[in-house]
């Protein structure tokens, strides 16, 4: 039973302050069969700084048709992301499926879902990442099949970098790329090397470039960008976050 004389009240009133992410909220939209982005945004996430993601639907197939497929997705995933209007950035996080779809498309199907946020993309925190560096001529190690490949020199070479070389491992499947191991991919980027690159470029946000970066760099000798790297300093910066990050390559140390 209840007490029908129990006098149910409220405060006169609430008292807020700014949350717990006060300095900004960024979100990321990712494919549904990521497995290590969300892991490399968490570990380089500054105090105060908001994280929010949401995933696009793909199977495990890495090609260009199921690539551009993502472009009709990307409105509905950002408009999930923050719907109070509080996001500060929204980010597509996928290095191959923003150079195929393109990035104007990108940002405005992305400004569409979330149009109170700057809209910017993995390939597009590279292309930013590269030209912060001064790189011009540039090699690239990537785990994408051939026709993706061609993409990708194909975009870099429109966006005025020289494409040295690039090899990639012909895998389609993104449940094998997350599974690359981190030491392989320091030999494998090492071995595109040339001594008239000015960086190494690891493209693809799925493998664990991240953990040996700092690793290639002391090797090579020069600034080695990965995808993920590029796109944590592209979306902090947009969102006015200065923060630097030791151990994670000159480009977060740095710049």
């Amino acid at each position: 039973m209840t007490d029908s004389n129990v006098l149910v009240k409220s405060p006169s009133q609430v008292r807020f302050d700014a949350g717990s992410h006060a300095r900004a909220k960024i979100g990321y939209v990712l494919l549904a069969t990521e497995q290590t982005v969300q892991d490399d945004v968490m570990r380089l996430r500054p105090p105060g700084v908001g994280i929010h993601f949401t995933r696009a639907p793909i199977a495990d197939s890495i090609t260009n048709e199921s690539l551009a497929a993502q472009a009709d997705l990307l409105a509905d995933c950002a408009a999930t992301l923050l719907p109070d209007g509080s996001l500060d950035v929204v980010c597509y996080a996928c290095t191959s499926g923003s150079l195929v779809i393109g990035e104007e498309r990108v940002f405005a199907e992305l400004k569409r879902g979330a149009p109170g946020a700057q809209a910017t993309s993995l390939i597009t925190g590279v292309i930013r990442a590269l030209n912060k560096i001064g790189a011009r001529r540039i090699v690239v190690a990537t785990p994408y099949l051939d026709e993706v490949n061609q993409r990708e020199v194909d975009y870099l070479q429109q966006s005025g970098f020289e494409v040295i070389s690039l090899c990639g491992l012909n895998l389609e499947k993104d449940s094998d790329m997350v599974r690359v191991a981190p030491e392989f991919i320091a030999e494998f980027a090492l071995a595109q090397d040339r001594a008239d690159a000015d960086a190494i470029f690891i493209s693809c946000g799925a493998l664990r470039s991240l953990q040996v970066i700092a690793q290639i760099e002391e090797r090579a000798g020069k600034p080695v960008i990965c995808s993920n790297q590029a796109m944590i300093w592209d979306c902090l910066r947009l969102a006015g976050i200065d923060d630097r990050f030791e151990g994670y390559g000159r480009l977060l140390s740095e710049f």
